[in-house]
């Protein structure tokens, strides 16, 4: 049985783990991705506890931040998260060699 994807835990997990690999506190992420220098800590924190969950406009800011695609915080299969993440960073050439395989 097939159960229903819970996008807000897996946005959580892949938020976390990504403003970690890129050695950045809450707050300096908070900041660099717009938000106010002294809510941007607890609002991350937040974010990365599911306490509250992030609009796609603060999504973006975050991923652009991360350098990461939006679509990746929210992909559940961790195969195809890696794909996403792996194909965002392969230049443009790879990227058509890859599509014309897999087409």
């Amino acid at each position: 049985m097939r159960t229903t994807p819970n996008y807000r835990e897996t946005f959580c997990k892949r938020l976390k783990a990504s403003r970690l690999a890129r050695g950045l506190s809450q707050r300096n992420l908070g900041v660099l991705a717009g938000i106010d220098e002294f809510a941007a800590s607890a609002r991350i924190n937040r974010y990365e506890l599911g306490i509250h969950e992030v609009d796609i406009q603060t999504a973006q800011h975050l991923a652009c931040v991360l350098n990461v695609p939006v679509a990746y915080f929210y992909t559940e299969d961790e195969q195809l998260a890696e794909m996403i993440l792996l194909f965002s960073r392969s230049s443009s050439q790879l990227q058509e060699d890859v599509l014309a395989l897999l087409r």
